[in-house]
């Protein structure tokens, strides 16, 4: 089953029917088709709405989003892709949005679903359905706590089961557990968080990583694992959990929990960072539930002065690494360059072979979990994209297809 995600919130479906139509005759079809899908955001001086373009190849040639794409509605987009289709999400900020829904047919993409959405903070696919969880920030004093959870049949289009689960429970601190992400792990649902008080980001705990564990599909919390050797799992809306081949589960933490900042009256940017562990994996072996206390693989020793932001797994026990030096980390800061993990060997190899003049790299990206190959999206300050292909087996990126008109968001493939 591949999976691949991308960007910060996403919504869910509301309605228990979905209108399903045609491609309209006046949509706009790429001359590039292929099986590839590319998110673009055009180059624009205010707020617009992504492309979807189509590729047969990232490893060579240019397109554009001149006259080409599928033009998505409203500025704020999100994707997932599951079960062979791509979900197309906006953002409704507050207020519900359209989920659109494509299949490929003969290299371009055929819309076959809309329907209307809420705003969720965390999703990930399980079974044939995405799991989503809208997550509260404030503690309610007039009742419970409750985040809301949701189950879209991607066969169907329809939801087919909600409910609702006890956000305070996790943690049981008193803070709100708000998951970073969310992983199927074998028949269960594993939900990484990091708490918050009541209404704001701020902890006070740090220095503790949490997975509740729930039951599928009846979504029952049946326990949380623990570990104060790293501070939380992931970050927000990136996924710190992988399972591997042999079925355990690697943890990276970015050590990027924050609280308020008492020595400045700066109310926009009152926060500092407080955690003191370092960036960091953790191991949780297949069938069972704890941490394992015999593995700790501590990134910063590894690489000095750099500390993890995401990865993406490619098989083989490697990773492709998003790094970011520590002096410039950040809550809420994405890597600009890129290394490769084994968790079993506990090695790092920084990848060579990135142009000087990265101004971002794509989050949401693509692996045939060959092993060794990812393709990944890299902006340059210039203003044009690429696709490079990274190669664990040799620690290097190659300069692929060429993106004009926009920045890349994700880099996905339907079959």
């Amino acid at each position: 089953m591949k999976v691949n995600f991308t960007s910060a919130f996403v919504a869910l479906a509301l309605a228990t029917t979905i209108v399903s139509c045609s491609k309209k005759s006046n949509d706009p079809v790429a001359d590039n088709p292929g099986n590839y899908i590319l998110t673009v955001t055009p180059v624009a001086s205010t707020g617009v709405a992504d492309y979807l373009l189509t590729a047969n190849s990232l490893e060579s040639g240019t397109i554009s989003t001149a006259g080409n794409g599928v033009e998505q509605d409203g500025t704020y987009r999100y994707y997932v892709t599951h079960n062979n289709k791509f979900f197309s999400m906006l953002y409704g900020q507050g207020n519900p949005g359209a989920v659109t829904t494509y299949n490929i047919l003969n290299g371009k993409l055929n819309k076959i679903s809309n329907f209307q959405t809420e705003t969720v903070q965390a999703f990930t696919p399980v079974n044939d359905d995405l799991l989503l969880t809208k997550l509260p920030r404030a503690i309610n004093a007039a009742g419970p706590t409750l985040a809301t959870w949701y189950q879209v049949n991607t066969n169907s289009l329809l939801i087919s089961a909600n409910g609702t689960l006890d956000a305070l429970a996790p943690a049981n601190n008193g803070e709100i557990a708000h998951f970073s992400w969310l992983q199927q792990v074998g028949s269960k649902v594993y939900a990484p968080f990091f708490t918050i008080k009541n209404g704001s980001f701020w902890t006070d705990h740090p220095d503790e990583a949490w997975i509740a564990v729930y039951s599928y599909p009846g979504m029952e919390l049946e326990k949380t694992i623990k570990d104060d050797r790293t501070s939380f799992i992931g970050r927000y809306f990136r996924n710190g959990l992988a399972v591997v081949e042999n079925g355990d589960v690697y943890a990276f933490s970015s050590s990027v929990a924050v609280d308020e900042n008492k020595e400045t009256t700066d109310v926009l940017n009152d926060s500092k960072l407080t955690s003191t562990k370092p960036s960091a994996i953790t191991r949780i072996k297949s069938n069972t539930t704890e941490f394992d206390q015999s593995y700790y693989f501590n990134f910063e020793i590894a690489l000095p002065g750099y500390y993890i932001t995401t990865w993406i797994y490619v098989g083989a026990n490697n990773f492709v690494a998003h790094i970011q030096p520590k002096a410039a980390k950040g809550a809420y800061t994405d890597g600009t360059e890129l290394a490769i993990v084994n968790v079993v060997d506990k090695t790092v190899k920084k990848v060579s072979g990135l142009p000087s003049d990265v101004k971002s790299i794509t989050w949401n990206n693509y692996t045939p979990k060959d092993g060794n190959t990812a393709y990944v999206g890299v902006n340059l300050t210039s203003g044009v994209g690429y696709i490079y292909k990274v190669s664990a087996a040799s620690a290097t990126a190659t300069q692929g297809l060429k993106i004009e008109g926009g920045t890349v968001t994700a880099v996905q493939h339907l079959d």
